[in-house]
């Protein structure tokens, strides 16, 4: 397949380029710096642009099968600007442009609904969570409302709090919901995950959880 993938400096950004890479795929990464993409291999393109303007980036969606994002604010300054759903705002810009329709982006897990059986734990850390990055869940849950109201064919992949371990391969997805009782996920393994959700029919128009 023909990937493009947003945010490709980032802990999940890079571990898509990598394993999409080595599963034979043909990879555009769009970033604003270059020297900070560590990750190389053939097939990849590495292609400079300000996700800000649509414009720039609409040479790097067009004709691809799929486009992944990794975009989201790095600190809670950038989250109390909405960055992430600005950014997205620019991606499905440009997607809607050229015509592109398949999107995986990453969200969180506190922003969509919760199990309702989850222990009484589980809804405690989950509440403290929320008081102190509001701003990350505000500003993601806006970005969510922008691909609902888009044309394109989206799935939010919802994890808990990251890790950088190894990847596994081994996690639970609950598509609409959340894993009970899931707490953590390595960014390798969110990474697995949007790439083998590109051809899941079942997670389009749909937020997706994913964790241990």
């Amino acid at each position: 397949m023909r990937l493009t993938v947003f945010g490709a400096t980032g802990g999940i950004g890079q571990e898509i380029v990598r394993q999409a890479l080595t599963a034979g795929h043909k990879v555009t990464a769009v970033v604003r710096d270059p020297a900070r993409l560590t990750v190389t291999g053939e097939g990849l393109e590495v292609f400079r642009a300000d996700v800000l303007d649509p414009e720039a980036v609409r040479p790097a969606v067009a004709g691809r099968d799929a486009v992944l994002s990794g975009l989201g604010a790095r600190n809670r300054a950038d989250a109390a600007r909405g960055v992430a759903t600005e950014l997205t705002r620019g991606v499905l810009r440009a997607m809607d442009a050229e015509g592109t329709r398949r999107l995986l982006v990453v969200s969180a897990g506190p922003v969509g609904p919760q199990p309702a059986d989850s222990p009484l734990l589980d809804r405690a850390m989950l509440g403290v969570v929320d008081r102190v990055l509001r701003d990350v869940y505000t500003d993601l849950t806006a970005m969510e409302a922008e691909l609902a109201a888009s044309a394109t064919d989206w799935t939010s992949v919802r994890p808990p709090r990251l890790t950088d371990k190894p990847l596994t391969g081994n996690y639970r997805t609950a598509v609409g919901g959340f894993p009970r009782s899931g707490r953590t996920i390595a960014r390798a393994d969110v990474a697995h995950a949007m790439l083998g959700m590109i051809d899941d029919r079942g997670t389009v128009k749909q937020g997706v959880g994913v964790a241990y």
